[in-house]
């Protein structure tokens, strides 16, 4: 049995992993509602490849939380945990200071095997960037801390499954 649960069927994310990264993509202020219109970010996806699926971290500034798989499955909804929501709130904090580090991105495919994709949703459009997921994990990039930051609201996400 593979890390995912099950064997990838196709190298296409399924139509529910889309249909939750697209709307994360186009997440605007007006729909999180006024407390957050000058909020420099929305919120922030990571996305890894593997060669069984693409995992999905995804951490929205009004404390949605939520990890999932191309193949299926995931966790929706961590963030009403408390330690998964400050978690988030530090990932987003990290994600401001590597904001500056982000190139604009237009429309982001998931990424490969092995890859690591940050996006971060802004009022102002999509910034993000791509790295060799070995290279975050083994501090050998600039990002490897906003990388780091991720992995902890991962850990609290995964102590909850417990509750």
């Amino acid at each position: 049995m593979s890390l995912f649960g099950r064997k990838r069927r196709s190298a296409e994310p399924t139509a529910v992993y889309e249909s939750l990264r697209r709307q994360i993509l186009e997440l605007t202020a007006a729909e999180l509602g006024g407390a957050y219109a000058a909020a420099p970010i929305l919120a922030l996806l990571m996305e890894t490849g593997y060669r069984e699926a693409v995992a999905a971290l995804v951490g929205v500034i009004d404390g949605t939380t939520s990890l999932y798989f191309s193949n299926g499955g995931g966790m929706i909804g961590a963030g009403e945990h408390p330690a998964v929501a400050e978690a988030n709130r530090r990932w987003l904090e990290a994600g401001r200071t590597f904001l500056p580090a982000l190139a604009e991105v237009a429309d982001p495919s998931p990424p490969d095997n092995g890859m690591t994709q940050f996006v971060a949703v802004t009022p102002h459009g999509l910034r993000g960037a791509v790295a060799v997921e070995d290279d975050l994990g083994n501090n050998r990039h600039a990002l490897s801390p906003f990388f780091y930051a991720a992995q902890d609201v991962i850990t609290q996400i995964r102590l909850t499954q417990g509750d």
